[in-house]
């Protein structure tokens, strides 16, 4: 025979734990970044991005009014494919 004790408080704070992680990665999805969104998420400066990446014509972006807005999953594909063309050294 086979016995099963579960503690409750150790169940929950493992659920509230796994909630929390799933939480925080919805709050950091944004449809769109702005350029302090896009500095945080590339850890870059914005004279460092406009310097590698910024005006290549395939990084995605759209002046609305005075602001640069960048479409968030749009800008991660192009990321990728940037950072994985630059040599190593």
């Amino acid at each position: 025979m086979i016995s099963v004790q579960l503690h409750e408080s150790e169940i929950e704070h493992l659920f509230l734990k796994e909630l929390r992680k799933k939480l925080d990665q919805l709050e950091q999805y944004r449809t769109f970044w702005d350029m302090k969104e896009l500095c945080h998420q590339t850890c870059m400066s914005e004279n460092n991005i406009k310097e590698k990446f910024f005006y290549d014509t395939r990084f995605p972006k759209r002046k609305v009014g005075g602001k640069w807005l960048f479409p968030a999953k749009e800008c991660e594909e192009f990321l990728i494919l940037w950072i994985n063309e630059q040599p190593t050294h």
